[in-house]
């Protein structure tokens, strides 16, 4: 956590740099990508010894501008960090604007393209996700969210929200599912972490074209949680 603390200052100072000389925006994501693969892959393995074991990198689209909507399990803070470290292209969350007003790790995230909502207004927020989601898309920024909404205990499952697939029908965009063992190493809460391997599997990618989002998202669901039982047996004895 120490290290955490210094190394995201110097890390949101250059991204407020380059904001103020006004250079490409792409250069924020790429200063902020690089603290999190540093915080989520580096540091977690020197100091925690946990490692990742990624599968499925395959079944990403290929092509600049090609969209995806990645949709991930969501069990620590490891997978927010992970994800844009992992990934071949930009990443916008969607996040709760509350967010936005923690020092420093706030500010940086206020200065890239991410989507930040207020939950307190559902019908306005999901307006304001597939508008500035297609936006995002168009410019080849994937879209990633967390279908339970908060992180969910190991061996559990959360209630799967249709955000994201509404989301991926409305655009066109195909999903990406995403399972994560994170808890095996990084429960939720907790502030010791256990070394190991994390392992990330990536699925095939499921066309959004002519679905109905809560069909696409029960698709959705069954296969993470498949393939969570595949990957971590021993939590879902």
């Amino acid at each position: 956590m120490a290290w955490l603390v210094l190394t995201v200052i110097p890390y949101t100072l250059a991204i407020m740099l380059v904001a103020v000389l006004g250079l490409d925006r792409g250069y924020r994501y790429r200063i902020a990508s690089a603290w999190l693969g540093l915080s989520s892959i580096g540091s977690a393995r020197v100091f925690l010894g946990i490692q990742t074991r990624v599968t499925g990198m395959e079944n990403l689209p290929v092509g600049e501008k090609s969209p995806a909507v990645l949709l991930v399990k969501h069990q620590s803070t490891l997978e927010t960090f992970l994800m844009p470290a992992l990934m071949p292209h930009p990443l916008a969350y969607v996040f709760k604007k509350e967010l936005l007003y923690v020092p420093f790790f706030g500010w940086a995230i206020g200065l890239l393209d991410m989507i930040h909502i207020d939950r307190s207004l559902r019908t306005q927020a999901f307006k304001k996700v597939v508008a500035q989601g297609k936006e995002r898309l168009a410019q080849g920024i994937w879209i990633i969210m967390f279908p339970e909404g908060t992180r969910i205990a190991r061996g559990q499952k959360g209630v799967y929200e249709t955000s994201g697939t509404r989301l991926a029908v409305q655009t066109g965009a195909p999903v990406i599912p995403i399972a994560v063992t994170s808890a095996k190493c990084w429960p939720r809460k907790a502030f010791v972490k256990t070394p190991g391997i994390v392992d990330v599997s990536i699925g095939k990618p499921i066309p959004s074209v002519g679905r109905h989002h809560k069909e696409l998202m029960q698709e959705v669901e069954e296969w993470i949680e498949a393939e969570m039982r595949r990957l971590d047996p021993e939590a879902y004895r």
